[in-house]
């Protein structure tokens, strides 16, 4: 798949989920952050049949700065489900693969939809590893719109403010 330029992770993961094909999709950054070695285990877990989905979540934030987990705000005002130290790598069934596909939201925010369209998910923690490879392009400003958007998309409470807000005029 080939874009005209970079319109970020969640636009390649929705192309990657419209394209993909067979009974399990995985899902994992290419700068390998993220260990490939989990993915035996985590087919052994899907095909047992209890879950839909295997996911990934780290334990530990070591080498990160604290500002950069938002998922504690995002539950406290959303009706998503997004777990703490949550990853995008995961590995699917097909079924949970399309269901994501049918959500056709334009400013996706994949942790919130994983969490919201109901499937049965594993939680496999892992100790947080250095990338292989390069460095985060996730500056302080790109994780704070990123939150903003799992906020506004998976909660009532911008609304909220809003209206109380707008008692006031």
């Amino acid at each position: 798949i080939s874009f005209s330029r970079n319109f970020g992770k969640e636009s390649a993961m929705y192309a990657g989920f419209c394209n993909a094909s067979g009974d399990y999709v995985a899902v994992m950054d290419a700068d390998m952050q993220d260990p490939p070695s989990l993915l035996p285990e985590m087919l052994e877990i899907l095909e047992q049949g209890e879950y839909d989905s295997v996911a990934t979540r780290r334990v530990t934030r070591k080498g990160e700065p604290k500002i950069r987990s938002w998922y504690k705000l995002i539950n406290r005002i959303s009706d998503a489900d997004v777990v703490d130290g949550a990853r995008d790598f995961r590995l699917m069934k097909s079924e949970m693969k399309d269901a994501i596909v049918s959500m056709c939201e334009y400013n996706r925010f994949s942790k919130g939809i994983f969490g919201w369209i109901g499937y049965k998910t594993k939680w496999l923690e892992y100790e947080n590893v250095e990338r292989v490879a390069g460095e985060t392009k996730w500056s302080f400003w790109k994780l704070f719109k990123y939150a903003v958007e799992g906020i506004i998309g998976y909660s009532t409470a911008p609304l909220k403010i809003a209206t109380v807000l707008g008692s006031f005029t």
